[in-house]
């Protein structure tokens, strides 16, 4: 039998690659759910699924969070500026351990783009190169959840503002995402890289859906980097982290967070959920 464990299994992705994999049939006992907090997966627990103690910075909860896993998805970890040596230490882990596989949650076009978030991204996917465990590679895109989770910002203000360019973004959601790292996992195929996205939209189009689904006047505002920045420092962000978050839409505004890859939809078989779905959904 083959063992299966994810990573942040108690955060909102890790969870849904766990209900992924169960909904593909994985029994629950061949599933290890590590998460840091173990009593937010208690749930899990309770349906059968082993749900073990593992801190990306605790090596040795790691090792005893692995024993006996064969194929692992290290979903990527959320303190941006400490995942190199957090993915590191999972890496380390899972070598000890004599893990088979490992599939990862990278960033679209990680290799390429100017988007702050992708030099942990790619300094992780070189440790899975330089490693002798197979990796997969799941490029992801923007989440839709990043902006339907706005939608009363958005109704409250009449506005979705934004520094994209009127660009296109192709995004996913997280349950989306989460059905191809299980399916990637229980695949055999090794050392591919997959470049993820789903629905393509503009923030126009975005303002558009939230206006239909809530019956409030939406509109998009398009500013500079510069502007949206000092947005976030008016709304207490320091100005370092308002530059770092504001950056990411001058990515977009470069149609660096847009792919017409259809390996998303490939991997799960059916249609990635659309822009009004989402929007209706969280509305």
């Amino acid at each position: 039998m083959t063992t299966y464990a994810v990573t942040g299994a108690s955060g909102h992705l890790g969870r849904l690659v766990v209900e992924s994999l169960l909904a593909r049939g994985v029994a629950a006992t061949d599933i290890v759910a590590i998460a840091r907090t173990t009593a937010k997966a208690a749930d899990l627990a309770e349906r059968g699924v082993d749900v073990r103690f593992g801190d990306y910075d605790d090596a040795a909860s790691l090792d005893s969070a692995l024993v006996g896993v064969d194929r692992l998805v290290l979903v990527s970890a959320s303190e941006v500026g400490r995942r190199v040596p957090q993915h590191q230490a999972v890496i380390a882990a899972a070598e000890r351990a004599d893990v088979s596989r490992i599939v990862y949650t990278s960033l679209l076009g990680a290799a390429t783009t100017s988007n702050p978030l992708a030099p942990e991204h790619v300094a992780t996917e070189q440790a899975l190169a330089a490693s002798p465990i197979p990796a997969t590679v799941l490029r992801n895109s923007w989440y839709l959840e990043n902006y339907t989770g706005q939608i009363g910002t958005y109704t409250a203000t009449g506005t979705v503002l934004g520094a994209t360019g009127g660009a296109t973004i192709a995004a996913a959601t997280r349950a989306d995402y989460a059905e191809a790292a299980a399916v990637a996992a229980l695949q055999d195929a090794e050392g591919d890289t997959y470049e993820l996205g789903g629905a393509r939209f503009t923030l126009d189009e975005l303002a558009s859906a939230v206006a239909t689904a809530t019956g409030s006047p939406v509109a998009a505002s398009d500013v500079t980097v510069d502007q949206l920045a000092a947005t976030f420092q008016e709304v207490g962000m320091d100005a370092g982290t308002a530059g770092f978050w504001a950056s990411i839409d001058g990515s977009i505004a470069k149609g660096e967070l847009d792919t017409t890859s259809t390996a998303l939809e490939d991997l799960i078989e059916r249609p990635a959920t659309s822009l009004a779905d989402a929007v209706a959904a969280a509305v």
